[in-house]
C-alpha cells in the first residue's frame, strides 16, 4: 500500500506535461521508419519528460518496439529527429548515448555470478577503479534487493529475481534514460503485480527516466505517468492512464483499454448539457448528460464500461433511456468482481461487472437465465465517432 499511495502522490504532485513551458527530456520530431514498403512508424511525434515513467502500449506490430529501437540507436529513422537532454542522437552510435536497455529475456551471462553480470558494462568504461565498480555494485544490489543473492548464478534465482539482475545492470552504468522491452512478460501473474511496484520504488528513488514498452493494459496502467497507445505505427492517443481509460479518443483506444461495451447509434439530440443517441443495437436511446459537438444525425459509437452498469432484477421507474433488458447467459466468479454476460432482445449481448462486496446467498445472487435489467448513469457513456 506504500509504494501505491507514493505513486498517487507523484503522479498528482509531480505533472510537467501539464505546463507549456516544461522542457521536454526526450523529444521525437516527426520519425517515421520504413523497411523496404512498409511503414513500421508513421511520422511520430513525443515528448517524455525527466523523471516520467512513460509507457507505449500496442499489440504487436504497432511499431513500438521500432520506436524504442530507434531511441536506443539500434534502428535509424527514415525521417525525423531524436533528441535526448538537448542532444540530437543522429550522429550518436548506441554505445555513446546516455541510455540503457532492459530486454525482455534478460540477456544474463550463466556462466558469471549475479555480481559479475552487474559489473560486465562498468568493467568496460574507462576510468572507474576496481573500488568505484564494486560500491557501485554494491549499491544498487542494496536498492534491488539482491545482496544476499551477489554469489549466486541466474539459474539459482527465481524468475522475478533475474529480472531484477537485470534491471540492476541496466542501472548501474547511471543512464539518462532506461528503455525496457516487455519488462514482466516472463513473470506469472502475481510475481508480476509485486514487481510492478518494485519497479515504481526503484525508478522513484533513483529519478531514472523510463520508457516501457507493453502489451500488457494493467502493467502500463500501473506503472505510468503516461500512456501512449500505438496503432498501426501511430501514437493515437497520449494521457495518464485515468485519461486513457475514462476519456479514450477513439473507438480503437475505448475498446483496447480495458473492457467495454459499444452501442452504434444515430445522434438525435445535441445541447451544451446532453446528448441522446438512437441505438438500434442497443434497442433504446442512450442518454448523455453533457453536449459532444458533433453533426446532428451524425452516426457514433457509445462506449460503456462494464463495471458502471447496474444490474437489476425488478425494472427501474423510467425505462426509456439508459436502460435495456435481457438475459443472463454467463456468470464469472473472480473473486473480487463477478462477471455477467447478459443477451438483450437485439441479440447483443452487454458485459456486466460487479465487486463482490458481500458474501450472498442463492436467493440473493443474480443466476443464469434470469431475467434482468440493465442501467447505467448519463455520465458514463464515452462516445467517439471513429
Amino acid at each position: 500500500m506504500q509504494a501505491a499511495d507514493r505513486r498517487v502522490e507523484k503522479k498528482t504532485k509531480h505533472e510537467p506535461w501539464r505546463d507549456p513551458h516544461a522542457d521536454a527530456y526526450v523529444r521525437i520530431e516527426n520519425v517515421t521508419k520504413r523497411f523496404g514498403d512498409f511503414v513500421a512508424v508513421n511520422n511520430v511525434s513525443l515528448k517524455i519528460y525527466k523523471g516520467e515513467i512513460f509507457c507505449l502500449l500496442g499489440g504487436s506490430g504497432c511499431g513500438k518496439s521500432t520506436l524504442l529501437r530507434m531511441l536506443a540507436g539500434f534502428e535509424a529513422p527514415t525521417s525525423g529527429s531524436i533528441f535526448i537532454d538537448g542532444q540530437d542522437m543522429a550522429a550518436v552510435p548506441p554505445y555513446e548515448r546516455p541510455v540503457n536497455m532492459m530486454f525482455q529475456s534478460y540477456a544474463l551471462f550463466p556462466h558469471m555470478t549475479v555480481e559479475k553480470n552487474i559489473a560486465f558494462g562498468l568493467e568496460q568504461e574507462k576510468g572507474l577503479s576496481r573500488n568505484d565498480i564494486a560500491t557501485r555494485v554494491t549499491d544498487i544490489l542494496e536498492i534491488v534487493k539482491l545482496g544476499q543473492f551477489a554469489a549466486r548464478r541466474p539459474h539459482q534465482l527465481s524468475g522475478g529475481q533475474r529480472q531484477r539482475v537485470a534491471l540492476a545492470r541496466a542501472l548501474v552504468k547511471r543512464p539518462k534514460l532506461l528503455l525496457l522491452d516487455e519488462p514482466l512478460g516472463a513473470l506469472d501473474k502475481k510475481l508480476r503485480e509485486a514487481t510492478q511496484f518494485e519497479l515504481i520504488n526503484i525508478q522513484d528513488q533513483l529519478g531514472v527516466t523510463f520508457m516501457v514498452v507493453t502489451h500488457d493494459q494493467e502493467e502500463a496502467m500501473t506503472l505510468a505517468s503516461r500512456i501512449g497507445v500505438m496503432n498501426r505505427g501511430e501514437i493515437v492517443q497520449i494521457g495518464t492512464p485515468t485519461e486513457i481509460y475514462e476519456f479514450p479518443m477513439t473507438k480503437f483506444v475505448a475498446d483496447f483499454i480495458g473492457s467495454v461495451n459499444m452501442f452504434e447509434g444515430q445522434l438525435i439530440e445535441d445541447l451544451p448539457d446532453r446528448a441522446r443517441i438512437k441505438s438500434d443495437e442497443l434497442g433504446g436511446v442512450i442518454y448523455i448528460d453533457h453536449g459532444i459537438s458533433s453533426a446532428p444525425g451524425a452516426m457514433v459509437w457509445a462506449a460503456v464500461r462494464p463495471e458502471k452498469i447496474n444490474i437489476l432484477r425488478q425494472p427501474p421507474a423510467d425505462t426509456s433511456e439508459n436502460c435495456v433488458k435481457g438475459v443472463v447467459k454467463e456468470i464469472a466468479y473472480m473473486g473480487d468482481v463477478s462477471i455477467y454476460l447478459v443477451k438483450i432482445e437485439t441479440g447483443k449481448t452487454i458485459r456486466v461487472t460487479l465487486p463482490n462486496v458481500e458474501r450472498l446467498s442463492d436467493d440473493e445472487r443474480i443466476l443464469w437465465d434470469e431475467t434482468v435489467w440493465l442501467t447505467w448513469h448519463g455520465s458514463s457513456p464515452v462516445v467517439v465517432t471513429q
